[in-house]
């Protein structure tokens, strides 16, 4: 049967969890609630369940690069989400495994420090990530803890935010998405700080609720989620954001676990998208 279709592809490289609240369990979820098809590197084997990390297990490097290899080579994604990387080893080999491959958007949720206040990367990756992996993406996507680690100041006002926001993109970002979400206030507020210079402004009610575990690879897959489906930056991030809420929303009010429990990815699940098969003639005047 002659292919018609393609699905929008999205692909994750980050760890696991076994709670199935966060990491890469989170952003197959989220991918498939958007209508995304989902392929997954795993970087890490982390011990954990809604009450914290309780150990966490290496992949081997060259592993890793063997999985985005031999998946690039056949489902090349669209939209590309990078999580959990707890190495200097491990950006090197994600930073120069991906060069080998034509550019695609890539989204960095720079996974520092867990929920539970847990430092998870230490010093020397950080610098790493910093030198090498930050200037390659279009969007890093931190939160205020990790934000205070990449611009080495105290977040504890939104003054402070926008402070930290135009340090990160002096490191070589594109654009940054600096979450307010563990300020002390009853509106959560988070910053884009864009490609042009422009910084936009996003509010709305802080849910009081603990059901909070995987929020930020949530988010953060949503907008991969948005850009594999063609939707420009701040388009994605804003229907990103919209989807982070109605998923913890939609989840406040259910028990899984005794600590810090997960979204509810599946509120209003999409059908799988199938976009028209383009040959890569088509494609070449489609671009002109």
């Amino acid at each position: 049967m002659q292919k018609e279709y393609i699905y929008p592809i999205a692909m994750t490289i980050a760890g696991f969890d076994g709670s199935g609240g966060a990491g890469i369990q989170a952003d197959i979820k989220t991918f498939s609630a958007l209508g995304c098809f989902a392929t997954s590197v795993l970087t890490a084997l982390p011990v954990q369940n809604t009450q914290g990390v309780q150990a966490i297990y290496a992949i081997p490097d060259r592993a890793i690069q063997e999985q985005i290899r031999v998946l690039l080579s056949d489902i090349f994604p669209k939209a590309i989400k990078i999580g959990m990387v707890h190495t200097a080893t491990l950006v090197d080999v994600i930073v120069e495994t991906l060069s080998e491959y034509p550019k695609v958007p890539l989204i960095f949720d720079p996974v520092m420090v867990a929920s539970s206040g847990h430092r998870l990367v230490q010093d020397a990756t950080v610098a790493t990530i910093v030198e090498k992996l930050i200037p390659k993406t279009d969007l890093i996507t931190p939160n205020i803890d990790e934000a205070a680690v990449l611009a080495e100041m105290k977040i504890s006002s939104l003054d402070d935010m926008y402070i930290a926001g135009e340090r990160i993109l002096k490191l070589g970002a594109t654009n940054v998405l600096l979450k307010g979400g563990h300020l002390q206030s009853s509106t959560l507020t988070s910053l884009y700080f864009d490609d042009q210079g422009k910084v936009h402004s996003y509010e709305s009610a802080k849910l009081e609720t603990n059901n909070l575990h995987g929020t930020g690879c949530t988010l953060s897959s949503a907008i991969t989620s948005f850009l594999a489906r063609d939707f420009p930056m701040e388009s994605a991030i804003v229907a990103g954001q919209c989807y982070t809420y109605k998923a913890i929303k939609n989840g406040m009010d259910v028990l899984t676990g005794k600590g810090r429990g997960p979204l509810n990815h599946f509120f209003d699940p999409e059908k799988l998208i199938k976009n028209a098969f383009l040959s890569e003639s088509e494609q070449d005047q489609k671009n002109r």
